[in-house]
């Protein structure tokens, strides 16, 4: 189990995620409704939230670890596909994240248009199964062990 002055950070991380989603949705609303300036404004902390989950994230993988599942062996392997699937969702949706705000910061409106849509739906997804993941491990089914990648990195 990890240390009580750390575990905030899995909900502080959560939450930065979920408003990062929410704050995309408002930003997609307001381009639809031709506010171009109030779009860039509302996308850029969009992504500002997205970094200050994923340095949140990062700095605890690395230096408390990440919770083991502790809910019922059988859901076990369920878990860890879901796991998997918002992973693997969560590293698509960044680098479409940041291609997306790349061609939007060098006006290349109709590319960043195109995969922007595709990057919101990708991005609520992956909120949605993070904010899932986070209940599943710390409310529903308190997680178990943890390990700093840090120690294990250098366990002998």
């Amino acid at each position: 189990m990890e240390s009580t002055e750390f575990s905030i950070l899995p909900a502080l991380s959560t939450f930065f995620i979920a408003l990062s989603a929410i704050l995309v949705a408002i930003g997609w609303k307001l381009i639809l409704n031709k506010k171009r300036e109030e779009h860039q404004k509302m996308m850029f902390w969009a992504a500002i939230t997205a970094i200050i989950f994923f340095i949140i994230y990062a700095s605890r993988t690395i230096f408390v670890g990440n919770t083991t599942w502790g809910g019922p062996e059988e859901l076990k392997t369920i878990y860890l596909i879901f796991l998997f699937f918002h992973i693997t969702l969560a590293t698509v949706a960044a680098v479409f994240g940041i291609t997306t705000l790349t061609l939007g910061y060098k006006k290349k409106y109709s590319k960043h248009r195109k995969i922007g849509r595709v990057t919101a739906v990708i991005w609520f997804i992956t909120a949605i199964t993070g904010v899932t993941v986070y209940f599943l491990l710390y409310i529903f089914y308190p997680g178990g062990h943890t390990e700093p990648f840090i120690d294990a990195l250098f366990k002998q």
